[in-house]
Order: structure tokens, then C-alpha cells, then sequence
């Protein structure tokens, strides 16, 4: 569970970013069992809903579906509740969306795996995994954003379970630490496939 800017309990659903636009789930098949504030049951035996529903919020999610696609900006329709228990608001999005951040985790792990594993330049990894256009000066030639994935990743604010890479490592090796992690934990069926589209796959699920 993370919390949004706005304070808002960001719950990541079991169902992943394409089935979810495929097919919105209801009201009901995007319910927590319970209140991740309180503890409350959503819907105890016997008695009233306590996580009702609560609208809708529409989120951007940055990033490729695949790794041999273009990056693109996507909208998903996130689900509101909110507890009548302890009175929070809860948003439920789809595996992989990350409630403090626009791109994909799925997205993120493919970034660090270009720049860690496969040593492509930054300039390269935005290419591939940034939907903008239109560039700065200054954005050209590097991408801030990836050093400050690299770092976050390498304290946990990104992967919980991504390993450490020890405080000596440059970013460019947490990224690399990070990424191995994120490709070995990928579905086995991958196992063909470069290791850093491996890292999307592991990334996806481990978001």
C-alpha cells in the first residue's frame, strides 16, 4: 500500500495494466477484502459493505506495454472506496501502476535494465521507454529521471525486495543490481529472452 500525494490508500489490484483496460472490473471485483487503514472486513458476514464504492479517478501510466513496443501514455480508470470505519479513501489500480509515480513499474525496471545491464545511454533509454516528443536542451543528451530511479531503487522506494548493491555502488551498478534482481524473478517462460526485456517482465510483477 502507498499513498498518493493527495493522501489518498493506493492499492494495487491482482489484475494487470492491459486486462484492466480490456476490461475495467466492477465495483466489486476491484473491493479490497478489507481496509488496508484499519483492518476493517469490506463486506463482514452478515452485516453492511464497509468499503463502499467511491467514483472513479482517471490515471496516466507512462511507458511501453511490452518491451519491443514504443513508449505511449495510457489512461486507466482507477476505482475509489472509501471506509466507513475509519473514513479513508482508497484507490485501487491496476499491478504495476505505483501510486507516487506516472510510469509503469514495469516501465521502470526496463529503464534500469537498458542503462545497468545493456550499458545504453541514457539518451537511448528515454528513446525507448519516454513517451515525450518534445525535449529540452539539457534533455537530450541525458535523463535525470533514470539516476533518480537508480537511486531510489537501490534504498527500496521503488522494488521492496530489489537486493542492496552496497553503499560504494555508482548508480549505474544499483541499476544493474536491481535489474538482474527484477529478471530473475520474471515467469520462467521468459528465460529465452535479453535480459533487460526480462527485467520488464520481473518488473511487472514485482511492483
Amino acid at each position: 500500500m502507498l499513498r498518493n500525494r493527495s493522501g489518498r490508500s493506493v492499492i494495487q489490484s491482482a489484475i494487470d495494466i492491459k486486462r484492466w483496460q480490456q476490461q475495467p472490473p466492477s465495483v466489486v471485483e476491484a473491493r479490497p477484502a478489507r481496509c488496508p487503514v484499519c483492518g476493517a472486513a469490506s463486506c463482514p458476514l452478515g452485516g453492511a459493505i464497509r468499503l463502499q464504492g467511491h467514483g472513479r479517478r482517471e490515471r496516466q501510466v507512462w511507458g511501453p506495454t511490452s518491451p519491443d513496443r514504443p513508449p505511449e501514455v495510457l489512461s486507466v480508470t482507477a476505482r475509489r472506496y472509501r471506509c466507513l470505519d475509519c473514513g479513508a479513501v482508497l484507490l485501487v489500480v491496476p499491478r504495476g501502476v505505483l501510486g507516487l509515480r506516472v510510469y509503469s513499474g514495469a516501465a521502470i525496471g526496463f529503464a534500469l535494465a537498458l542503462w545497468g545491464l545493456a550499458l545504453a545511454r541514457a539518451a537511448e533509454v528515454r528513446r525507448r521507454v519516454g513517451p515525450a516528443k518534445i525535449l529540452g536542451d539539457s534533455a537530450v543528451a541525458g535523463w535525470a529521471m533514470l539516476r533518480r530511479w537508480a537511486r531510489d531503487a537501490a534504498q527500496r522506494r521503488l522494488f521492496a525486495d530489489a537486493p542492496d548493491p552496497g553503499p560504494s555502488a555508482s548508480l549505474r551498478k544499483s541499476a544493474a543490481t536491481v535489474a538482474a534482481s527484477l529478471a530473475a524473478s520474471a515467469d520462467p517462460t521468459t528465460r529465452a529472452l535479453p535480459l533487460e526485456q526480462r527485467a520488464f517482465f520481473g518488473a511487472a510483477r514485482a511492483a
